[in-house]
């Protein structure tokens, strides 16, 4: 080979070396662009996201293992030295900085596309939950909290209240409980936590169907239809609220309604009765263990209302002052099946069936038709716009971080006159599988105030189920779905512009009951037509949104019938509260009491 071949070759050599040298710079420059992506910070979010099975169980074991330290210094301070600062402030820091560990251990089981993800978070949670509830009967570390409340220190009022919340999470947790007693605790929770599994269980159980002929469907929507397996020329209807609730609204057979309403009612049948009235036995002794007069009370205690008594006064004046409009809204009902059948007998398989019909004669509506103005896409950013209007607030999508999944988004959230930075809350709005099934939201940090001055955000996390695009289409969702995604993006928005100081107050960790205000609220701007304007529009020609005229008869479908509607609740709660009143209850006794009264 000549000298000048061989230099050629040489400097060819080079030159592909070169553009593999810079080829793997560009790589390892991509791959290390991607790592500081992922390890971005961002100011006042210290949850993680996206961790592994390894990660998971690491982050449980150090959590696991600060929280023993902490309960066990504050054990140690003799009686005589208690003090705010070296018993309640360690307890509420570590609050601050656990509560966003844990979640980060738990969201994976909600969201991670991994099997092996899911299964360490929920072993995860399990180990979590089981070590908090040992914490919480530590009766060494309860006498020292005791022992802080009586020396009388002066402390401000969301401190005094932070105090009292710990008090009676220990009491609840049975930690002033002898240790014979603690123990008779454990095997009545036990007990109970197995009945109610098994109870659940058989409702839940999907393999109970009915095989119903065609003409014995009439009135059902072709497609409802097409859906059920057809076995031997008939329809084979299980006993699912998924396939129970379109036919006792649509089908036109009333026997077939009757027969499906009274499979459904028995699901589990009598050996549930009787798994459900041994419940009610061990949970009065459950509470009068505890020291409280009945189960109701002791469940009811950390609600609003705290006695159960209050519960009962407030349901029995509600169902009183509902007799008249319920009543007529009945004999509505009872005159449409007299006019359409020429039969005046009224069963509870018929309620629903004559709802639906009287809206569809007095209500101009195709909720069908409507489905056809909500692409997903357009109902989440009107509802953002919405939501930054109302509250003074700005939005900005956070881009290049990390997430769970490529189709989840990320927002900040600032106040829009001081341009304060106020918090985070995630979007994970489609299915996938794996997913949990549902539609909610879920705090991952809370918004409180560290000992070292600084301030944790509130960070959140909306999920839902929407379907994804197919074909290019955009995904429609019904109006009922358009309003849950609402109602739990309320949620959010309450947690995120909360400004408590202790993170046991922050947003959603406030009272159940009083939580659901908010979002109750909120969710009515979506019968406005201000509102359904702004997250509405044809999904082919988003310029056109929905018509005044259908805004108008979606709020007058939601408020027919709603005295009856009312009454129903009611019945579940009276009987919620009259059997966790009680320490020994007949249910069909009880029912057979109850429904003529108030259905």
């Amino acid at each position: 080979m000549s000298p000048r071949r061989r230099e050629r070759r040489v400097i060819a050599a080079a030159g592909a070396a070169a553009l593999v040298a810079v080829g793997l710079n560009l790589a390892f420059s991509a791959v290390a662009a991607h790592r500081r992506r992922k390890r971005r910070e961002l100011p006042g979010f210290t949850s993680q996201v996206n961790l592994s099975a390894a990660d998971i169980k690491r982050l449980a074991d150090r959590t696991i293992t600060k929280s023993k330290e902490t309960y066990d210094a504050v054990a140690a301070v003799p009686l005589d030295k208690v003090s705010f600062s070296n018993v309640i402030a360690p307890l509420a820091e570590l609050d601050a900085q656990q509560f966003p560990l844990v979640q980060a251990c738990v969201l994976p089981r909600m969201v991670s596309p991994s099997d092996d993800v899911r299964r360490a978070s929920a072993e995860a949670e399990k180990r979590l939950d089981s070590h908090f509830l040992q914490c919480r009967q530590r009766e060494d570390v309860y006498r020292v909290v005791k022992a802080f409340t009586q020396k009388g220190e002066r402390i401000g009022l969301e401190a005094t209240r932070f105090v009292q919340c710990l008090v009676r999470e220990f009491e609840r947790n049975g930690a002033k409980l002898t240790q014979s007693k603690k123990t008779e605790m454990e095997k009545l929770k036990s007990h109970i936590d197995d009945l109610s599994l098994k109870y659940i269980q058989s409702l839940n159980d999907s393999t109970k169907f009915l095989l119903l002929s065609e003409e014995g469907l009439a009135g059902m929507p072709l497609e409802f239809l097409k859906e059920l397996e057809n076995t031997n020329g008939k329809r084979k209807v299980l006993l699912t609220s998924y396939h129970v609730t379109p036919i006792l609204e649509h089908c036109k057979v009333g026997s077939t309604r009757k027969l499906i309403a009274v499979a459904y009612g028995q699901k589990g049948g009598k050996e549930n009765i009787a798994i459900l009235e041994k419940m009610v036995q061990l949970r009065h002794r459950l509470a009068r263990l505890l020291g409280y007069p009945n189960y109701a009370d002791y469940a009811i205690e950390p609600r609003m209302p705290r006695t159960s008594r209050k519960v009962l006064e407030f349901l029995e004046e509600m169902s009183e002052q509902l007799n008249d409009l319920a009543n007529r809204e009945l004999s509505i009902l009872k005159d449409l099946k007299m006019k359409e059948q020429g039969d005046a007998q009224f069963g509870v398989e018929d309620l629903l069936y004559y709802m639906k019909r009287a809206e569809e004669l007095k209500v101009d509506l195709d909720i069908g038709e409507i489905k056809q103005y909500f692409p997903v896409d357009l109902v989440i950013s009107g509802m953002l716009k919405m939501f930054q209007d109302l509250f003074a607030l700005r939005f900005e999508e956070v881009k290049d971080t990390e997430t769970w999944h490529d189709t989840v988004r990320l927002f900040s959230v600032w106040d829009a006159s001081s341009s304060d930075l106020l918090g985070y809350f995630f979007l994970d709005i489609f299915s996938r599988e794996g997913k949990y099934a549902h539609t909610c939201v879920m705090a991952l940090q809370n918004g409180c105030l560290c000992s070292n001055g600084t301030r944790k955000v509130p960070v959140a996390v909306l999920l839902s189920q929407c379907p994804k695009e197919f074909d290019g289409n955009s995904t429609l969702l019904r109006f009922p779905e358009v309003v849950r995604i609402f109602h739990e993006f309320s949620h959010v928005v309450h947690h995120i512009s909360n400004r408590a100081t202790f993170s046991r107050f922050s947003g959603l960790q406030l009272e159940g009951d009083f939580a659901e205000i908010p979002s109750l609220l909120l969710e009515n701007w979506c019968y406005e037509s201000i509102s359904l304007k702004m997250m509405s529009g044809f999904h082919q020609d988003i310029t056109k949104s929905i018509t005044s005229e259908a805004c108008q008869s979606l709020k007058r479908r939601r408020d027919m019938f709603a005295g009856l509607k009312l009454k129903q609740e009611i019945l579940l709660c009276l009987v919620d509260q009259i059997i966790h009143t009680s320490e020994n209850v007949d249910i069909d006794d009880l029912m057979k009491d109850l429904h003529p009264k108030l259905s």
